[in-house]
């Protein structure tokens, strides 16, 4: 009779366990739809041709050209240092980014490439659901098919905030320093760089000292990437 009911209580378990599974899929089919959806309804409104268009138009654009080299290795290697490698979504920072929100219960890793912080400047607004994430990611893989990868960077240095109202590189570097981008030292570069991550929290302005924490953060990312490896050589 305690076999007969051990067996029943598995049944059942492995019935429970798999409508879960079919819920849950079910819910993450609804989250992808909605997001293409509104993937879909962003670009109706705005073409990715003109948004793209109206981030060169800006007065304060720069080409990458006229970025330092120090700042561009330096941005990628906190922000996306698998970013020459992925087709604009990266599934394993992505992957990574969905364990630690599990664990707390809360969206405390974004896993956000740059082409995906790109596609959420020109389009999307800062609200963390899973739905405007999915849309992300759509727009994300939209531009990667349209544009290199150079052009994206560029254009992503040209619209992230910086704080103090600076929303470009360019803007912030004349603001901060008083200097164009060209003609940052090393140290203004990688001071920079890790402000836009919380630019209330780390922007020179509002604390130095914060500033100068998080610019060791990103030195010490800096030290042991691969980008700075191939870049320099192992010195």
């Amino acid at each position: 009779m305690r076999i007969i009911w051990k067996s029943i209580k598995l049944v059942f378990f492995c019935k429970l366990l798999k409508l879960m599974m079919g819920i849950g899929l079910l819910g993450f089919s609804v989250l992808l739809f909605q997001g293409y959806v509104d993937y879909r309804d962003a670009l109706e409104k705005k073409p990715l041709a003109q948004a793209m268009e109206e981030i060169v138009q800006k007065p304060s654009y720069v080409s990458l050209e006229q970025v330092p080299d120090i700042y561009k290795e330096a941005l990628i290697t906190v922000e996306d240092h698998r970013f020459y490698e992925h087709p604009g979504v990266d599934v394993i920072a992505t992957g990574r980014a969905l364990v630690h929100d599990l664990k707390a219960m809360d969206f405390v890793e974004g896993g956000s490439t740059i082409t995906q912080q790109l596609a959420k400047n020109m389009y999307f607004t800062q609200e963390k659901t899973l739905s405007r994430k999915a849309a992300e990611m759509f727009m994300a893989l939209k531009i990667e098919r349209e544009y290199s990868k150079d052009e994206i960077l560029e254009a992503y240095i040209n619209s992230i905030y910086y704080g103090d109202g600076y929303y470009s590189l360019r803007e912030a570097s004349l603001g901060y320093f008083g200097k164009e981008p060209e003609n940052m030292t090393d140290d203004e570069c990688t001071l920079l760089v890790g402000v836009p991550n919380a630019p209330s929290v780390y922007a020179p302005t509002v604390s130095m000292d914060m500033a100068r924490k998080r610019q060791q953060q990103v030195l010490s990312l800096m030290k042991n990437s691969e980008v700075m490896v191939e870049a320099y050589g192992s010195e």
